[in-house]
C-alpha cells in the first residue's frame, strides 16, 4: 500500500457511517482495516444476463460491509473480519487470471470500504494489460466524495436501492438516511458512466443497473423505489427487479418467509405499466441457497479460479 493510499484510511469517511476511524491501526464500522481482504474470486453465473453472459462474471467478494443488513445472505464474510489479505498488485494478478479464464468483466462485490485500494488495483491491472470492464457492485451506502475517486476507473455500476422508507432502513440496516445517501450515490454513478452500452453479443460495456430486491410484505415500498428511479432516469438506466430474497437462519417476522409469486408479479406488472423498457426480471427458483456462493478463504480454487 502506498503512503498516499494509506492516508485515505486514516480518518475513514468512505461510507455514510463516517466513523472517522484510523483504519491503519483499527477496524472501522465495516469491520475492515486498511488491508484488503477477499473471500472469493471466481467466475460467477448468477448476475444479470449482460453481466454474466455465457462465460461468467469475474467476481471478487470483499470481506466486511458498511451497511450490515440483518437479512444479509453473505454474513459469513460481511460480519467476520477473515479472508485472504491481498495487495493491489496481487489482486491485479487475480483479475488477469479471471480475464484469461474467460470472464466478461471484473466484478467487485461489496467494495465500498476499500475504494482507495481498488483505485490503485485497477490502475495496476490496466497497466498489466487488463482489457475487460470493471463492475462496481454495491449496497449504495457510500458518499459521493468517495465515489469520485473511482471516476474513470469503473465502467459499470451495479448498485442496490434497498429502501425508500427511513423507518425500514433503520429497522433492517440501522441506516435511516439510506434513501438520501443511495440516491446521491446513484446519481454520481450515472454521471460517471452515462447510458448503458452493450456489445454485439449483448454483454454490457458501460452503464448502470440498479437492483431492487423485493422483501416479503414490502411491495408498496419497492413500487416507490421503482417510481422514483423511473421519474429521475427514465430508460437511461436498467432496473433489475429481484425476487431472490432468501430467509437466513434466525430470520423472524415478515423476513422469515420468501417473496410470494403474487407479490413479485404485482411489482413486475407495476414496472411494465410505468413504461419501463430497460428492466430485468427473475424467473424460476431464484430464492435458494445455490445463489449464495461458497466462501472458503483458504481454498485456492475460490481465490484463483
Amino acid at each position: 500500500m502506498t503512503a498516499t493510499t494509506a492516508e485515505k484510511y486514516k480518518c475513514c469517511t468512505l461510507c455514510a457511517r463516517r466513523c472517522g476511524i484510523d483504519r491503519t491501526k483499527a477496524f472501522g464500522y465495516c469491520g475492515a482495516s486498511a488491508e484488503m481482504l477477499i473471500a472469493r474470486a471466481a467466475l460467477h453465473m448468477w448476475e444479470e444476463p449482460p453481466i454474466s453472459g455465457t462465460n461468467g462474471s469475474g467476481t471478487v467478494f470483499f470481506c466486511g460491509c458498511s451497511l450490515g443488513c440483518i437479512f444479509c445472505q453473505n454474513k459469513t464474510i460481511s460480519r467476520i473480519n477473515s479472508g485472504k489479505a491481498v495487495t493491489p498488485e496481487e489482486l491485479a494478478a487475480i483479475m488477469l487470471r479471471l480475464e484469461k479464464a474467460g470472464a466478461h468483466n471484473i466484478n467487485f462485490v461489496t467494495p465500498t470500504h476499500y475504494i482507495p485500494s481498488i483505485t490503485s488495483t485497477v490502475v495496476e491491472a490496466r497497466k498489466k494489460g487488463l482489457k475487460i470492464p470493471i463492475v462496481y457492485n454495491t449496497g449504495s451506502y457510500e458518499l459521493t466524495s468517495a465515489l469520485k475517486m473511482l471516476d474513470g476507473h469503473i465502467d459499470i455500476y451495479l448498485p442496490d436501492f434497498k429502501y425508500y422508507s427511513s423507518e425500514t432502513a433503520k429497522k433492517y440496516s440501522s441506516a435511516p438516511d439510506y434513501r438520501e445517501v443511495a440516491d446521491a450515490a446513484i446519481e454520481e454513478m450515472v454521471r460517471q458512466v452515462g447510458e448503458p452500452l452493450l456489445d454485439e453479443y449483448g454483454i454490457m460495456r458501460k452503464g448502470v443497473i440498479v437492483r431492487v430486491l423485493l422483501l416479503p410484505s414490502h411491495v408498496a415500498e419497492a413500487k416507490l423505489i421503482v417510481s422514483h428511479l423511473y421519474k429521475k432516469y427514465g430508460n437511461s438506466i436498467y432496473i433489475s427487479l429481484m425476487n431472490q430474497y432468501t430467509p437466513m437462519p434466525g430470520a423472524n417476522g415478515v423476513l422469515s418467509r420468501r417473496v410470494s409469486n403474487s407479490e413479485y408479479s404485482e411489482l413486475v406488472d407495476f414496472a411494465i405499466k410505468k413504461g419501463i423498457e430497460r428492466c430485468f426480471i427473475q424467473e424460476g427458483e431464484t430464492a435458494k441457497e445455490s445463489f449464495i456462493p461458497p466462501f472458503d478463504p483458504l481454498s485456492n480454487i475460490n481465490i484463483y479460479t
